[in-house]
């Protein structure tokens, strides 16, 4: 629980920690500042010895992760977005499936297992001693985008109060993530390609990228043209990506002209013509 006392109401000592732990936060620059607080002070709030990190467009496979550890090689650089991508993707459609509530995982209860989700590796071997995980996210609807969090321990379960000390927790906890800088080999995973048809002139847009070209056509940017589509900015910038490769550019004007080129000349004769 939040406040670790029998009495109904917490003491000025309870106040006192839980204000530190909090302050703590501004002072988080690095990922040693980030492993000290998550390692120290939080520990009295939510016990763990694994923090994996994830966030992106699960739906795509473009995570980024981070993993936060005192055990030894149970590190970010140690991990494979390729090894971590079951596990993680596993987890936020339960996530999704709990209605992004927090949700538990205990070893052994209704067949849970860590076995088989991660290649053989220094992280795999640290995980089969972890007997349970709390898990939770944060869905940001301005960035469009996920953020999943996994406590991962050795105790073989978590206390009920957990799900409410994560749900308080969460957006100081992730904000200290975001103080900190990304490290050279944090790199997203790569989504399965997609196949495209081709013609002698290039790449065909598909239904998506032709429906995003739109968009641009008229002036919008990515974060609007994700909430008209109900997708991230993060995931239309990856179809930009792939657009301007199919169309041989290298800006949105230019793709913009080349697109209206290509695949809309019929109707723009019309409009001068009409």
């Amino acid at each position: 629980m939040l406040f670790k006392r029998d009495e109904s109401q917490p003491s000025q000592e309870d106040f006192q920690r839980f204000n530190a732990l909090l302050n703590e936060v501004l002072a988080v620059r690095n990922h040693l500042d980030l492993m000290t607080w998550l390692q120290g002070s939080l520990q009295h709030y939510l016990t763990h010895e694994i923090l994996i990190a994830a966030w992106g467009d699960f739906h795509l496979g473009l995570i980024y992760y981070d993993i936060i550890s005192a055990m030894p090689g149970v590190r970010t650089e140690n991990a494979t977005a390729k090894s971590l991508a079951p596990l993680l993707k596993g987890m936020f459609e339960q996530w999704a499936m709990q209605d992004r509530e927090p949700f538990f995982l205990n070893v052994g209860h209704e067949g849970v297992t860590w076995e088989g989700l991660m290649e053989p590796g220094s992280i795999a071997d640290a995980m089969t001693t972890m007997n349970s995980a709390l898990v939770h996210g944060i869905n940001d609807q301005r960035g469009r985008h996920d953020c999943l969090y996994m406590f991962f321990s050795r105790y073989p379960k978590r206390r009920h109060s957990d799900k409410q000390t994560i749900r308080m927790l969460l957006p100081y906890i992730d904000a200290a993530m975001r103080q900190v800088e990304l490290l050279s080999h944090q790199h997203p995973s790569k989504p399965a390609p997609v196949e495209v048809a081709h013609d002698a002139d290039g790449g065909v847009l598909s239904d998506r990228e032709a429906e995003i070209m739109h968009w641009v056509g008229l002036g919008k940017t990515n974060s609007e043209i994700g909430s008209i589509l109900n997708v991230s900015a993060f995931t239309v910038k990856n179809h930009m990506q792939r657009i301007f490769k199919k169309l041989d550019v290298l800006n949105r004007a230019q793709a913009v002209a080349a697109y209206r080129e290509k695949y809309t000349p019929s109707s723009e004769t019309a409009s001068r013509h009409g």
